[in-house]
């Protein structure tokens, strides 16, 4: 954890790299790239459809695994880690927010955020949900199953499930992407308001360059390579960090 201390960076890549095979050939998806992403920052990830940019996401979350190069995260290389390992330090210090919403269709919302405390044997999952509940304004949907709840309203449960570990990294797959534009700027102002609050380092993929506009810095996703997106404004602080 000493580096983290030294440069402040709690997620980075080194020439990363990701192929699958291609009958006599290999597609590749990612060629080298190197990121560093600091404590607290928001960092958007843009490009097409079928860019990779789910691919990196999953990779940066040691939820797939590179075909190449290194990935760093909290100090740890996901490398050396097996898909346990890798699995208990996302336990530790991750939440995820995806386009689907992916909460248990069985489990009520209050239910949904208490599962990853459960997990892990947090003592008061019960009430530590319910205040999360609270936050996101859905106390008194608490005993809804989600095909009773809206779209907007199962995202922000998710959102929900997804701060109360209080993670120090936050990844979100387009999480807009199944709400109508009016639902998903309520989402993303929810989103974006807790990130500031609990500090937690933001990693948002996204088509939308709007979206990516909010975020401290936009990189661009390109033929497997990232680059600083000059679509957004400059930003104010810090380094691209990608080749």
């Amino acid at each position: 954890m000493n580096d983290i201390a030294a440069n402040n960076t709690v997620l980075s890549t080194h020439q990363l790299t990701k192929y699958v095979p291609n009958g006599i050939d290999r597609l590749e998806i990612l060629k080298g790239i190197d990121l560093q992403i600091k404590a607290g920052e928001s960092l958007a990830i843009v490009g097409r459809s079928g860019s990779g940019k789910t691919t990196l996401l999953s990779i940066l979350a040691g939820l797939d695994v590179a075909s190449g190069g290194s990935v760093t995260m909290m100090g740890e290389d996901l490398a050396a880690l097996n898909e346990d390992g890798r699995a208990a330090l996302r336990a530790r210090h991750v939440g995820f927010v995806f386009q689907s919403f992916q909460l248990v269709p069985t489990m009520t919302a209050l239910e949904n955020v208490m599962l990853p405390l459960d997990l892990s044997g947090t003592d008061n999952s019960r009430e530590r949900a319910f205040d999360w509940l609270k936050k996101v304004g859905l106390e008194e949907r608490h005993h809804h199953y989600p095909r009773q709840l809206s779209g907007g309203e199962q995202q922000r449960v998710a959102v929900a499930r997804a701060f109360v570990t209080h993670p120090a990294l936050l990844f979100a797959d387009e999480p807009t992407g199944n709400l109508d534009e009016e639902t998903g700027q309520m989402v993303m102002e929810l989103l974006f308001k807790l990130n500031r609050e609990e500090g937690a380092t933001l990693v948002l993929v996204t088509h939308d360059t709007d979206l990516a506009a909010r975020c401290d810095r936009a990189l661009l996703l390109n033929h497997g390579q990232l680059a600083l997106d000059h679509r957004q404004p400059a930003p104010d602080h810090g380094q691209a960090g990608a080749s």
